[in-house]
């Protein structure tokens, strides 16, 4: 069974149809590329993906449970997380805090344990330091764990919030333009970072990205998105020879 079935995927907004008869099927463990041209509708997948969006029409399967039109907390919990190509992070929260966030969907105490400080709030928060640490050590962020957010290099700030993201415990990870207004240093590090997600945490990760050099280094399959429809999908390297690709999209 597929990890991800999109099938027949669209959405309206008023009169204008911005994504038509979407379909993508992803494997377990497999990292994915969705590119296409700005206001392609790349972004408006994601959206319905994790419920910022209710599609039109079509139906979302994880895992081979239908997702479709729940809440963006209820796929949360069923096993999507994502970044965005805006960072959002809690930038006057230190890093520790942006992670531990993000951990609250497994670990739980109540209001009543919070307030009165009993032995279950020292616990549960001993697991979620020592998780939260573990998750900032991957992503090399261990020593600027009582930093504030927005202290971080702006690199950094791309790794935390994937961390954050990956502290969920998802079954897949969307990455919308992970690599914008990074050198070319900081996108081969990226490069490097998601290989690693993908094989310590076998994670599947499905990104939007328009740097080329990060999709044909490490994704495996491609869909090609224009004007809300899909152009192509297929290998990497069938799709970015396509010569119908190059010229309209990759700009080559």
């Amino acid at each position: 069974m597929a990890l991800l079935e999109v099938k027949n995927l669209g959405i309206s907004f008023g009169g204008l149809r911005a994504v038509d008869e979407f379909n993508i099927t992803i494997e377990k463990g497999q990292l994915y590329g969705l590119i296409g041209p700005n206001g392609a509708g790349k972004t408006t997948v994601f959206n319905m993906l994790t419920g910022v969006y209710k599609p039109t029409d079509g139906t979302i399967l994880l895992d081979g449970e239908n997702i479709t039109g729940k809440s963006t907390i209820e796929i949360n919990r069923a096993g999507i997380a994502r970044t965005f190509q805006n960072i959002r992070l809690f930038k006057d929260m230190t890093v520790l805090d942006n992670v531990k966030v993000a951990l609250h969907n497994h670990y739980k105490y109540s209001v009543l344990t919070g307030i009165l400080r009993l032995p279950k709030y020292f616990k549960t928060e001993k697991l979620m330091n020592e998780k939260a640490m573990e998750m900032l050590k991957v992503f090399e962020l261990e020593d600027k764990a009582e930093l504030t957010a927005s202290g971080l290099p702006y690199g950094e700030q791309r790794r935390l919030e994937m961390a954050r993201a990956l502290a969920t415990e998802p079954k897949l990870l969307l990455l919308d333009e992970p690599a914008a207004g990074m050198n070319p240093n900081e996108t081969a590090e990226l490069m490097d970072m998601i290989r690693l997600v993908r094989d310590k945490f076998g994670m599947t990760v499905l990104l939007i990205e328009h740097d080329m050099s990060l999709v044909s280094g490490i994704c495996e399959k491609l869909t090609v998105l224009n004007f809300g429809q899909m152009l192509c999908e297929g290998k990497t390297e069938n799709v970015l020879s396509d010569p119908d690709v190059i010229k309209a999209y990759l700009g080559d």
